[in-house]
């Protein structure tokens, strides 16, 4: 009968030592989950940042008329994006765009884009921007920070631009 209990006091002992086994784990278990779902919620909301860059809007008045662009997620277009808001007085080019060279400098990527498409802001060098209201095909580099949305044709005369975040 002595060894009965004792035996019986083992196996409950033993399954206490299991059950402390298991909840122990299963705590670190779920510490790992929810570090894990940190991590998975860290890396999704920066996958989300970096995806609203790449469609962040800004608002350009031309002449006092209103336009939506559509900005590159590029190191150029966040250095612009943190200048703004921006009034400048652009001068026309080759009746198909209008550039101003501006006070500052921007990191530049330049390339040849072969096809300039009306609408595109881009910058020449690392100070002229440039806003291109006619397509054509080009030999230039530029670096590109986006597009405008529907733009008319803005004519000879210089403009008044006012960009807005």
């Amino acid at each position: 009968m002595k060894n009965r209990k004792i035996g019986l006091i083992a196996i409950v002992l033993i399954f206490i030592i299991f059950l402390t086994f298991i909840i122990i784990n299963k705590k670190d278990f779920d510490k790992n989950v929810k570090s894990t779902n940190s991590i998975d919620t860290n890396i999704n909301n920066k996958e989300k940042e970096d995806n609203m860059d790449s469609i962040t809007n800004i608002k350009i008045l031309i002449n006092g008329k209103e336009y939506n662009a559509i900005l590159e997620n590029n190191d150029t277009t966040k250095a612009f994006i943190n200048k703004l808001p921006q009034e400048f007085n652009m001068q026309d080019l080759n009746e198909n765009e209008k550039y101003v060279y501006m006070q500052y400098s921007l990191p530049t990527n330049s390339k040849n884009p072969n096809h300039i498409n009306k609408g595109d802001i881009m910058l020449y060098g690392d100070n002229c921007l440039v806003i291109f209201y006619k397509s054509f095909d080009t030999n230039y580099t530029y670096t590109k920070i986006g597009y405008i949305e529907n733009i008319d044709d803005l004519g000879k005369d210089n403009v008044t631009v006012k960009l807005e975040k």
